[in-house]
């Protein structure tokens, strides 16, 4: 009889380990468990909905300031953007998944799955033995204990985006990429939006010059932008009320304070896994314990659906008999405001060098929309080795053309080599190539 792999969690990274296995092994036995819809946060409530609803106002606000184009009375249809946003998500509707499994040869439970001992798993009375447990059950936002919060209602990702109306105004608590992401639309397409900050800046994780941009155009956008600001209770009302005394009224509240991973309530304790605040604890290989797995938001090491999907590919190659190791040297992440964020590896650290180079001195700025808006990439190399181990970029589309320095940092590659490459002309990619003779100059 054919191995039998249980995977308990439906969103990206499971159902991308379900094709990445698949491919790797004709005959194993793959049963898919998920208690909501399959295809997870990223499809409905997160990645995909919220990129699409922030397209039209980003696109509507780089044709108001591009020379030759009389955009005074154009404006936004809600609707539309709600219905395109919508559709994007399937309409929340796993149908189109479902298909996929069984193109895959993988069977499917939707339920909550238990762990009941080592080797099985319950879910809604039916009993699952398994030879090997994969777990993939992502993460769920982190609501901080705030006096009145949870009686006076609040918004999640969730709430924000399936939303067919704009309150008037609206507190979002948290600047991490969410919170700005969100403030950012609601602000474009009308609302008041006030964005309270727990640290000092936005984005803690971002490069402090790239996070300040960030700032400055959501200020533009008419968002209220409080750091070292906190929020410690909600009255009567929808009146909330900061630590400094002041008191804000809206007419939503969105929390947006960080997730934690969904360890609780499933029986992980039988299986003698590591859990801690961040999820669990999995070697390079995603082995959290014996012929258990771990991938995605539930192991904490990055909380981005590409992650997820590249711990699948390690989890399917190591249960099919492969020694693959996750590497993340070159972790490529991106924040989708405008301007648009990106970073990849790592930008700090001692005896590293750095180099900058504003988008604006880049011909394909002469070219685009007037201004093209701040913008710049970063390189950061270590001389001894003469590799580039980080780069952060802002500008239209940085994630894109950012991504080849993800390859650069990966491969190693020399920056002699980098600095033969060919950049197309012009493109926002030779700011690279700029930025790049910027740190041979200081080898020299």
């Amino acid at each position: 009889m054919s191995r039998h792999v249980v995977i308990i969690g439906g969103g990206s990274s499971g159902e991308h380990f379900v094709g990445a296995l698949r491919r790797l092994d004709a005959d194993v036995r793959i049963t898919l468990v998920e208690r909501r819809l399959v295809g997870g946060e990223c499809s409905y409530w997160a990645c995909m909905p919220t990129k699409t609803m922030l397209r039209a106002p980003e696109a509507l606000n780089a044709a108001r300031r591009t020379r030759g184009i009389v955009a005074d009375d154009w404006r936004l249809d809600l609707n539309a953007i709600f219905d395109w946003r919508d559709a994007n998500a399937s309409g929340r509707d796993d149908e189109g998944q479902l298909e996929f499994l069984k193109s895959q040869k993988a069977d499917f439970v939707r339920g909550e799955a238990t762990v009941v001992e080592p080797g099985l798993v319950r879910v809604e009375g039916k009993e699952l033995r398994y030879d090997e447990l994969v777990i993939a059950t992502g993460s769920e936002p982190m609501i901080p204990p705030i006096a009145g919060l949870a009686e006076a209602g609040y918004w999640t990702n969730h709430e924000a985006t399936e939303t067919r109306s704009v309150p008037a105004s609206l507190v979002i608590l948290g600047g991490g990429p969410v919170g700005c992401e969100l403030a950012q639309f609601f602000a474009r397409v009308g609302s008041s939006v006030t964005l309270v900050q727990r640290g000092e800046r936005l984005l803690t994780r971002i490069d402090s010059d790239a996070a300040a941009l960030v700032a400055e155009a959501l200020r533009k956008d008419g968002v209220r932008v409080l750091t070292g600001a906190e929020l410690v209770a909600v009255e009567p009302e929808r009146r909330f009320r900061l630590g400094s005394g002041e008191l804000l009224e809206a007419e939503q509240i969105l929390v947006a304070t960080g997730r934690r991973p969904v360890v609780r309530g499933l029986g992980l304790e039988e299986l003698g896994l590591e859990i801690g605040a961040r999820g669990i604890a999995v070697d390079e290989r995603m082995r959290a314990a014996g012929n258990v797995w771990a991938i995605g938001d539930v192991t904490g090491v990055a909380l981005f659906t590409h992650v997820g999907k590249y711990q699948a590919r390690i989890a399917a190659a190591n249960i099919a008999g492969g020694s693959a190791r996750a590497d993340y040297r070159a972790l490529p992440a991106t924040v989708f405001t405008d301007p648009q964020l990106a970073s990849v590896g790592t930008v700090s650290g001692e005896g590293l060098i750095y180099s900058r180079w504003e988008l604006e001195s880049t011909p394909r700025a002469y070219t685009y929309q007037d201004p093209v808006g701040p913008g710049f990439i970063k390189v950061a190399l270590d001389p001894a080795r003469r590799v580039l181990v980080g780069a952060v970029a802002a500008g239209p589309e940085a994630s894109d053309w950012l991504q080849q320095l993800t390859l650069a940092i990966r491969a190693e590659i020399p920056l002699d080599v980098l600095l033969d490459v060919i950049p197309p002309y012009p493109t926002f990619s030779e700011a690279i190539f700029f930025a790049l003779q910027g740190l041979e100059k200081q080898l020299a």
